[in-house]
């Protein structure tokens, strides 16, 4: 039809591989299926308001209008569901007055919004058969909005996850960040090394975002503290709020994730023009308005740029003014202080602190409480610590912030200070518990006089919250026994654990509604809200027909992803071969490089033997190099050049092919997990803090290969340990090996198969046009191999080679991925969040009081209500003062 002809002719490659993906008719059924049967009144609200939005919001009609056009009109639409909700849910936040809980992060790597809010909204079902009866295709209309990246990877989606999670457990809760212009990078992959483009976003309208210019706030920079302490001559930047609405699953809570924006204190500086200095009016505007221009494209590699420290610490200050201004009118409608004691602080604000990036919060809540609502010292940091809670996402040493001395005197004097007094405060107690160990006092110190003079963040962190929390059992006993061993000696109390979750909505329920529905057809949906209950399915561990219906799911998944290859990358791969699948960040830690030695072992062993019984496998890496990371961009090199090589033997043909995914991001993730077979979580023991993507594999019936680290350990337990295959090295062992002195060049002399891959790599086998392209690579290896990949190698192989064993045997196989499905209930970010509410923050997750209907669009509710029918009650009838204070 024309709007299929329009949006082809307009649509990359990429673009219409990514179509493809949705266009059969059995997964059209299936998603309809999943979406449950429209209500007719319901779709036809939806066409209605569509046809006004595409007019009078567009202005536009169908023979001008674009699939970005439709894309536009369908999310203004859902957006009319929601602004009812949002109003009423903060009206309730106002009149109810709960304790509010602050989520603070400098990333949050949402995806895309419009499939998930009609999910969340439960009108999923009637937005695809409205759009049906128009004449277009809702999954095209879905695949045509950018990503929102905003975030690195898996600390950003973690933080995505959990506000869905607050919001679906009825919490009053917010989330604040950066609303960066330019999100993490467009990576490209040309000549097989990455190249990085900028990620515009914003390019073209963001539906899903609200601006509030009214509450827009002075951060300040520079400047110097006076003889009376006070803070002078600031440099002023302005923050102005986007928010964007965070819905629940079903239920009536629509929160707020707030997002800050750089803005000049005037458009352009006067007195510029008098002297006809016009370019320089315009580049001091654009100083100010850098701060939130682009994200920092790295997560595990501290770098001490000032435009970073400038971010965190504009984020903070704007979000701190931000909730003791809303602590501050309580009552509903008011925007008058109403409270002036800061007594209840800590029982009415709960602030979360996601890793170290937001711990200037500490120091500006201070600030704010003494320089401006002038209380006493003692009194303000009782307050504070009650206040903060922190969550630590790393054990390796290069990613704890340490800021320079010098660079906060320049940019934070004030905060300096304050920071100088905490620890004074500090190592006076520590002194007073061990008087004569000094040595203690300087380990514990937030100031770290070694070298150049910097501040610890992490220690700050700690001393400054009431409780500090790893992400996984393993990551958390290894904080309380190394990295944080002083810390927990003096405050015990304060350390827990909280093994990380995902929200099942969008990691089963919408990314794989094949699989949802066999699920749903055996032990109904009550499982999206409550993902425990998917233990019900070990009654169908030996069900055949139930095997069955998991195996067709998973192959739909698979001939989808072979589509999407074909187009995108122009490689053909083999449907029935076992998925292999390795994506997350590129870094040493995480050993791409085993995998890709793993692929060398394999591309020699058929080389050798071209006739031997060989399983076919289809390795899918994917995952994005910092920028200036030289050894993880050669990995994609090197990645890209044994995939040019083994994908164009006609040797091997189809058993074996490797696919790097371009661009890897969560949309793309969300074709791609569904169809994983092997899922690869191959870090060193004792580096990886938790893992995400483990258990989005583990939910969508992948098996997982791994070690015994991060999340992987307390999978193992929950599913059994006949369920998973795990290899190599335990923490323990690790740490024994490196006191014995560990010489890998010792297991490369002694293992011929690892010495040939080695050797192939190094001597240009895979790029002859450049042959000592990848020495570095291999030398570090040899002579540097900070992360024991040769160590593991030969467990490696033997435990991928009874991967290859199971996959054989199909009806273990299923029964293996029935028991990873059923187990997978722990991994929850409902039950993480619950953890957090109950034992941190002090509340208790409950069912929202409002009661808010589905709102229909403005003109159908004038008509309802003219019939006696109007579906939002008294949503359309003024409330009082209700305009300032509604949604904020």
């Amino acid at each position: 039809d024309f709007f299929h002809l329009v949006t082809m002719a307009e649509a990359t490659p990429v673009e219409k591989a990514d179509r493809s993906l949705q266009r059969s008719d059995s997964f059209r059924r299936k998603q309809i299926s999943m979406r449950g049967i429209p209500q007719l009144e319901s779709v036809a609200t939806v066409k209605h308001s569509f046809n006004r939005h595409l007019h009078y919001t567009l202005v536009k009609d169908r023979n001008v209008a674009t699939a970005r056009d439709y894309y536009l009109t369908l999310s203004h639409v859902v957006r009319d569901q929601l602004v009812g909700k949002w109003i009423r849910t903060q009206q309730s936040y106002y009149e109810t007055d709960p304790k509010r809980i602050y989520y603070l992060s400098l990333e949050y790597y949402m995806g895309r919004s419009l499939t998930n809010t009609m999910v969340n909204l439960g009108i999923d079902g009637e937005c695809d058969e409205a759009m049906y009866q128009i004449g277009l295709d809702i999954e095209e209309l879905e695949e045509v909005e950018d990503d929102a990246g905003l975030g690195n990877g898996g600390l950003g989606r973690l933080a995505a996850c959990f506000v869905d999670s607050m919001a679906t457990l009825g919490l009053a809760a917010y989330g604040y960040g950066l609303r960066y212009e330019y999100g993490i990078f467009t990576q490209k992959i040309e000549d097989g090394w990455q190249v990085e483009y900028p990620d515009e976003w914003l390019r073209f309208e963001n539906p899903w975002e609200k601006p509030r210019p009214e509450y827009t706030i002075p951060v300040l920079f520079n400047g110097r503290v006076n003889d009376k302490g006070e803070w002078v001559d600031a440099d002023i930047v302005m923050a102005m709020p986007y928010d964007t609405p965070v819905p629940g699953y079903k239920n009536e809570t629509v929160n707020t994730l707030r997002l800050w924006s750089a803005k000049a204190t005037k458009s352009f500086e006067l007195s510029y023009f008098t002297k006809g200095d016009y370019i320089s009016a315009v580049l001091d505007r654009n100083v100010a308005e850098n701060i939130s221009r682009v994200l920092y494209p790295n997560d595990n590699f501290f770098e001490g740029k000032e435009l970073r420290l400038k971010q965190e610490y504009f984020m903070v200050s704007a979000t701190l003014q931000d909730i003791v201004r809303r602590y501050k009118s309580s009552k509903f409608g008011s925007r008058e202080p109403i409270r002036t004691s800061f007594d209840s602080f800590p029982d009415k604000v709960a602030i979360q602190l996601n890793d170290t990036h937001p711990s200037l919060a500490i120091p500006e809540l201070l600030r704010v409480l003494i320089d401006i609502e002038s209380l006493e010292w003692e009194k303000a940091w009782d307050v504070c610590v009650r206040t903060f809670a922190y969550t630590n996402h790393t054990i390796l040493p290069e990613a704890l912030e340490r800021w320079p001395v010098s660079l906060l005197e320049k940019l934070l004097p004030r905060h300096l200070q304050i920071i100088y007094l905490i620890n004074h405060n500090f190592l006076q107690e520590v002194s007073k518990r061990w008087p004569e160990d000094m040595d203690r006092v300087r380990r514990m110190s937030l100031v770290e006089e070694f070298g150049e003079k910097r501040i610890n963040m992490a220690h700050l962190s700690i001393v400054g919250s009431h409780s500090i929390n790893g992400v996984a059992r393993l990551h958390s006993d290894i904080l309380k026994a190394s990295v944080f061993r002083d810390f927990y000696e003096m405050y015990p109390e304060r350390f827990q654990n909280k093994t990380n979750g995902i929200t099942p909505r969008r990691w089963l329920r919408i990314c794989n509604p094949s699989l949802s529905d066999v699920i749903t057809d055996r032990i109904g949906d009550s499982w999206v809200t409550d993902l425990s209950l998917l233990e019900n399915l070990r009654a169908f561990v030996d069900d055949e027909t139930f095997h069955r219906s998991v195996y067709d799911a998973k192959q739909e998944n698979k001939r989808q992803l072979t589509e999407y290859f074909e187009t995108t990358y122009g490689v053909v791969v083999n449907p029935l071969s076992m998925f292999d699948v390795h994506v997350k960040r590129i870094h040493e830690y995480k050993r791409q490089m085993m995998n890709a030695l793993h692929i060398v072992y394999l591309y020699n062993k058929l080389k050798a033997d071209p006739d031997m019984d060989f399983v076919p496998r289809t390795v899918i890496i994917g995952g994005k190099a910092a920028p200036g990371y030289h050894a993880a961009k050669l990995i994609i090199k090197l990645i890209n050049s044994i995939a040019s090589v083994v994908n164009n033997d006609p040797i091997i043909g189809d058993r074996l092919k490797v696919v790097f995914l371009e661009n890897y991001r969560v949309s793309l993730a969300e074709k791609v997990i569904p169809a994983a077979d092997l899922s690869q979580q191959i870090s060193t023991a004792g580096t990886e803090a938790s893992g995400t993507g483990n258990m989005k594999f583990m939910a969508n019936g992948a098996l997982t290969i791994g070690t015994l680290d991060g999340a992987n350990v307390e999978m193992r337990e929950e599913m059994g340990p006949e369920n998973i295959f795990i290899f190599g090295m335990t923490v323990q062992e690790v740490e024994e090996l490196g006191k014995r002195g560990y010489k890998p060049r010792d297991y490369y002399e002694s293992d011929p198969d690892l010495k040939r891959a080695i050797d192939q790599i190094h001597d240009g086998y895979f790029l002859p046009s450049h042959p000592d392209c990848f020495h570095n690579l291999t030398d570090h290896l040899l002579y540097h191999d900070r992360f024991y990949v040769l160590a593991d190698f030969r467990s490696y192989i033997k435990c991928q080679e009874r991967v290859n064993s199971v996959f054989q045997e199909k009806e273990m196989w299923m029964r293996m991925v029935v028991h990873n499905i059923a187990s997978v209930g722990f991994f929850s970010s409902d039950r993480t969040i619950s953890q957090y509410a109950r034992e941190i923050w002090g509340v208790t997750p409950s069912p929202p009081s409002v009661t808010v209907e589905r709102s229909p669009s403005p003109t159908l509710a004038r008509s309802r209500t003219a019939a006696g029918k109007e579906a939002g009650g008294d949503l359309f009838r003024p409330a009082a003062k209700a305009t300032s204070e509604s949604a904020v």
